[in-house]
């Protein structure tokens, strides 16, 4: 079953769960209307997966930095419904990599690439970034290079 399915059979079952499937509803709705949106701005349809996850993984990327505005803002009552959001995108991506296992494919292009220092990490990252969408966060992604690399 592809993801696409997947979202549409989950935003049924919680149609008919009403009150307990209010928010995961809410939220599936949310990104299948991303994905609506991304297929009309591309002008083509999601028939890959992966497409669909680098759709899943912008939204969790708005609600993560959305969390830390809300928390510097002292806003303990929309964190908590960010991070219930949060938590149902996570259920749609791949399993998330380790920073351990980040730093491992890391050292493996830097050794590949013979990437030397700071000035080499756009080319790193032109590299790691496809390898690992969707199953980890660019920004820990960025720090873990930056820190191989020695910036």
């Amino acid at each position: 079953m592809s993801l696409k399915d997947r979202l549409i059979e989950d935003m049924k079952t919680a149609m008919k769960a009403k009150e307990e499937g209010k928010v995961r509803l809410s939220v599936i709705r949310m990104v299948r209307a991303a994905i609506k949106y991304a297929e009309i701005d591309k002008k083509m349809e999601f028939n890959d997966d992966n497409q669909v996850i680098e759709v899943l993984a912008r939204e969790l990327k708005m609600r993560r930095d959305a969390m830390e505005q809300f928390a510097n803002a002292n806003r303990p009552d929309k964190v908590q419904e960010l991070e219930e959001e949060v938590a149902i995108l996570m259920e749609y991506l791949p399993q998330q990599l380790t920073e351990g296992e980040i730093r491992e494919i890391a050292k493996e292009i830097i050794a590949e690439t013979g990437a030397q220092g700071p000035k080499d990490l756009g080319k790193v990252m032109g590299i790691i970034t496809p390898k690992i969408k969707g199953r980890a966060e660019g920004k820990l992604v960025n720090q873990v290079v930056r820190g191989l690399l020695g910036s």
